[in-house]
């Protein structure tokens, strides 16, 4: 396996490395402003009309391939990923992201594709139903109808600056696509292509190793707002997976929509991620609630789509116990590395702007001890709910990176349903509270489960578990797709649709919709169970 020594500056279009380009351009370090060996190549229209093409030949074959061959496939990507030397190193080149965190993310990265892998070889991510015929009803006979779910086709998956990759190249976009029977296109994200070259050749050896069709995976570079549209507008492309900023998901979501054939963009975008202390919670544990908070919002330096950057507080004595506790942690801390430059400004222009509204007041900034030209400081802020409700745009947007804003209400029972019934959808909204708070929490639950799409309590939306049950998403502008999830099993549903098949002879039916199929669980005539019809 090739290593960061290794690195040629290459896309990777349909088996094929291609080191030509319209232009070239070099990852920068984050910390020292030093530009990346070796250039990559910014990939053209006819680069792009390649792998899309490719993609649609392959994709006949690929959705056909067995449950085992799919599983099988997927773990050898895992298994290269973890093998992959120098990949580490790289990551942390291009992106500051300390070494611990990286290393844990490959393994996010690695388990999920073997999860898939898993949800594939189970089978019962088909949706398979069967309504069994009878000839003789009267006064009409009744149909013979089986139900399964199919892959879309190719997806256009785009890497995501803050997970280099378990949200990148072989992410959980190109898992769960792979996983459902989709070739996959990548635009790998600018700020990381050694990392993203590294994974592509992993994926595009795995191809070869396993006798894939050349097209079922390509990959390309490039940063240019008019590439992401083209790849979006390809007429070979069935579906997008999206996660970044609400600017460039909502483009791509139009992009998606004015095609002459429209198609789904799965874009996760923006969240604020509110945090509702209630008085029980805030009387018996201030303190700690202080700490955990800070420990959240530090976090990865705030660069998580997860980040809490609000928090609601009842206005009394422990909320400044809280703020307290919350400050010390922060003075303990220093100034971190961002992902890129112009995150880092970004992030600047966002506190800035928070610091600009009258009745914000400054409560605590981390040490300057770090001295990367992407440098985050991370920065908490207080106010008042009337202040809050009076500048709720700037408020209530997304910074990304390690800020956050504690809001004193007065009443819990009136103020916390007032906050909600102005939020935006949300990734999650998480509740600290006792037994005691619980009379009051239970409205409020029901009014948060229509605004996020996970409800975390007595813990931090930051540390995301992938498994069967977690849901990743939320309604817009969280995400433009909140029947959905980008993280855990569920999310290979993105890239399938239904197909039912009326009076089908036996012979022309899918094998897993036969009254003989075995082993894999359905829905039949009202039954759940893995066994053949009759038997």
């Amino acid at each position: 396996m090739s290593g960061i020594g290794d690195l040629q500056g290459t896309m990777f279009i349909a088996g094929e490395r291609v080191t030509d380009g319209e232009g070239f351009f070099r990852a920068i370090d984050p910390a020292t402003g030093t530009e990346l060996e070796p250039a990559y190549p910014a990939a053209g229209d006819a680069h792009l009309d390649a792998a899309a093409g490719a993609a649609a030949r392959a994709f006949g074959d690929y959705r056909r391939t067995s449950a085992e061959e799919r599983a099988a496939f997927l773990r050898s990507i895992a298994d290269g990923i973890d093998a992959a030397p120098g990949l580490v190193e790289r990551v942390h080149a291009e992106s500051g992201i300390a070494i611990e965190r990286i290393e844990a993310e490959r393994t996010r990265t690695t388990n999920q594709l073997r999860l898939f892998a898993d949800v594939v070889l189970d089978g019962s991510y088909q949706g398979l139903r069967i309504d069994s015929g009878d000839p003789t009803r009267t006064p009409l006979p009744k149909p013979d109808l089986r139900h399964r779910f199919i892959p879309l086709g190719p997806v256009a998956v785009f890497g995501a600056s803050n997970f280099p990759l378990a949200f990148s190249v072989a992410g959980g976009d190109t898992a769960a696509a792979l996983a459902a029977g989709c070739p996959v296109v990548v635009k790998a994200h600018e700020a990381h292509p050694g990392t993203s070259e590294i994974v592509g050749r992993v994926i595009a050896d795995a191809v070869q190793a396993h006798g894939l069709p050349a097209g079922t995976f390509s990959m390309i570079h490039g940063s240019s707002p008019e590439l992401a549209v083209a790849l979006v507008r390809h007429p070979a492309i069935a579906a997008v997976g999206f996660t970044g900023s609400r600017r460039a998901g909502l483009a791509l979501v139009a992009a998606a929509q004015s095609r002459p054939i429209p198609i789904p963009v799965f874009a996760e975008m923006a969240s604020v991620n509110p945090v509702f202390v209630f008085p029980g919670a805030l009387e018996s544990r201030a303190a700690e609630i202080g700490g955990g908070l800070i420990w959240s919002v530090l976090t990865g330096m705030g660069q998580l789509c997860t980040s809490p950057g609000l928090v609601f507080v009842p206005d009394n004595p422990e909320a400044t116990t809280l703020l307290e506790a919350a400050a010390a942690a922060l003075d303990t801390a220093d100034a971190g590395c961002m992902l890129t430059p112009r995150i880092a400004a970004s992030f600047d222009e966002g506190v800035a702007r928070i610091s600009a509204v009258p009745g914000v007041r400054l409560v605590a900034r981390a040490t300057e001890g770090s001295d990367a030209v992407a440098r985050c400081t991370p920065t908490l802020f207080e106010t008042d709910l009337s202040t809050f409700l009076a500048h709720r745009e700037v408020l209530s947007a997304e910074v990304f990176g390690s800020v956050t804003l504690v809001v004193r209400v007065n009443d819990v029972s009136v103020d916390f349903d007032t906050v909600v019934d102005g939020l935006e959808g949300q990734l999650t909204a998480s509740l600290q509270l006792e037994p005691e708070d619980h009379g009051l929490a239970g409205e409020l639950v029901d009014r948060l489960e229509l605004v996020a799409g996970r409800l975390v309590f007595n813990g931090w939306s930051t540390g995301l578990e992938v498994n069967d049950a977690v849901i990743h998403g939320g309604p817009f502008p969280a995400t433009s797709a909140p029947s959905t999830t980008s993280v855990g099993t569920r999310a290979i549903g993105r890239f399938l649709r239904p197909v039912a098949y009326q009076n089908a002879p036996a012979d022309l039916l899918p094998d897993a919709l036969r009254d003989a199929a075995v082993g894999t669980w359905r829905r039949a005539d009202g039954r759940f169970g893995d066994g053949a019809i009759g038997a």
